[in-house]
């Protein structure tokens, strides 16, 4: 799993998938990955209501909207240099360090790994 808490994706799939009027796909940003169950919860993406109960942290009680968890297969990853939705990829750079890279085009989305020996090209 290559998307990160911080990234931000366009949702391609369930409800939250609908496109804009201009026909491109919304941009969201990832609030929390779940790598165990492979969910990610998208800002603004799945919204349900939550019925509280009275108590002394919600004194008023009633409905609160919040943000439930999607599958991380039902989001792709947004290039700015793209301006669109892409796969990520994984590769070692030459002083042996692991990033995240653009399958698109190419551009570094972001550092993984430190630099390792084991995997530097000599």
């Amino acid at each position: 799993m290559l998307i990160k808490a911080g990234d931000n994706v366009v949702v391609i799939s369930g409800g939250d998938g609908v496109k804009e009027d201009d026909g491109t796909r919304k941009v969201r940003s990832v609030i929390q990955v779940d790598r165990a169950a492979g969910k990610a919860l998208v800002e603004g993406v799945n919204m349900v209501w939550k019925h509280v109960r009275r108590s002394q942290k919600y004194p008023q009680g009633g409905r609160l909207k919040k943000e439930m968890p999607i599958d991380i297969s039902n989001v792709m990853y947004y290039c700015t240099s793209c301006s669109k939705g892409v796969r990520l990829g994984a590769r070692f750079l030459d002083d042996g360090s692991k990033e995240r890279f653009c399958r698109k085009c190419g551009t570094s989305v972001g550092q993984i790994a430190p630099p390792r020996p084991t995997h530097a090209k000599k």
